[in-house]
């Protein structure tokens, strides 16, 4: 499964200090990401993908965020970097789901 879409850049409230930024999946990508892992999910609930923002493309997890009721998807500062975003900015974004 592949999605795309649009999203802000945010800073996790829990670690703000630490610059761990993340944009949220939409909701009805979530849900459906959800009822199609329901039994591929590893620790935390969370979901291999591919995602690329630009021109940059890298594997990772997407986790359950239940303030949300969303995946979120950690955008390391290499990334960030590399296509010049700051929390705050908005992306491009797009995850496919890997197969485990």
């Amino acid at each position: 499964m592949h999605y795309a879409f649009d999203a802000e850049l945010w800073i996790w409230d829990a670690r703000p200090d630490e610059g761990w930024t993340f944009v949220s999946l939409p909701a009805e990508a979530s849900d459906e990401i959800r009822d199609r892992t329901g039994g591929q999910r590893r620790g935390f609930g969370a979901v291999r993908v591919e995602a690329r923002i630009g021109t940059t493309v890298w594997r990772t997890s997407i986790f359950p965020d239940a303030k949300q009721g969303t995946y979120v998807l950690p955008v390391k500062r290499a990334v960030r970097k590399a296509q010049k975003l700051e929390p705050g900015d908005r992306a491009r974004v797009a995850v496919e789901l890997i197969s485990p």
